[in-house]
């Protein structure tokens, strides 16, 4: 398969999960918020680069899918507002934010985070993967835990941190030239503060714990081949 037609896919494959997606509102979670049937899925995330650090990636929806995908209703990318967002411009600290969904009774998969940087004149696009299972399967507020996705060096033939093209922005923003390391973990002592202080409703809400497993990486690198 020529370069040009490798190329082509891959920015085609970016384009179906950012594109070709429902973009959804996060719950609004405010004092006038009353639990619904669907439950609420709560996480945090923080995004890194230390391999161009000065070209942060910042958040732009997290995508999310049922686990059967027969057209754009089946895909949703939950999209940040402010309340989400905790940015800084420290790239030692990273970019933060307070992630909500709420989701239809089903299966779903988050397949990962798509964000961007943006440094003039450059402009990258990057893709945090993450395939991570979730069941709705009845009211409640879940705590997920906590995403760290920080860019690195790419080596060898692993998952790239984004699409190769545009070639120049790609890879001076380390997109195309890097790969994630993807943790995920339990902070529930420090982002539960976080959310009741930035939602003030969920103050007297009992929140419930279900961690996502750990980071399939092996998951990831074959996902990635198969569609970029």
């Amino acid at each position: 398969m020529s370069k040009k037609i490798l190329l082509s896919m891959s920015m085609l494959a970016l384009a179906l999960l950012v594109g070709c997606a429902s973009p959804t509102n996060m719950p609004a979670l405010d004092t006038t918020y009353v639990e619904s049937e669907k439950p609420v899925f709560l996480m945090t995330a923080t995004l890194k680069n230390n391999y161009k650090p000065s070209h942060t990636p910042k958040l732009l929806v997290v995508n999310v899918e049922r686990d059967i995908v027969t057209g754009k209703a089946d895909r949703l990318n939950f999209k940040m507002d402010k309340k989400a967002k905790m940015e800084s411009d420290d790239p030692h600290t990273g970019n933060n934010y307070l992630l909500r969904m709420d989701l239809e009774a089903g299966n779903y998969v988050i397949r990962g985070l798509t964000s961007q940087s943006f440094s003039f004149p450059i402009h990258g696009m990057f893709f945090a993967p993450m395939h991570s299972e979730v069941t709705a399967d009845g009211p409640g507020i879940y705590y997920l835990g906590h995403v760290d996705a920080t860019v690195r060096e790419r080596q060898g033939e692993e998952f790239r941190a984004g699409a190769v093209i545009p070639l120049i922005d790609q890879a001076v923003a380390g997109a195309s030239g890097g790969s994630f390391d993807v943790e995920i973990s339990d902070q529930w002592v420090t982002d539960e503060q976080l959310f009741k202080s930035n939602f003030p409703a969920l103050a007297n809400k009992e929140v419930i714990k279900a961690i996502l497993p750990q980071f399939d990486r092996d998951n990831a690198q074959q996902w990635w081949e198969e569609n970029f």
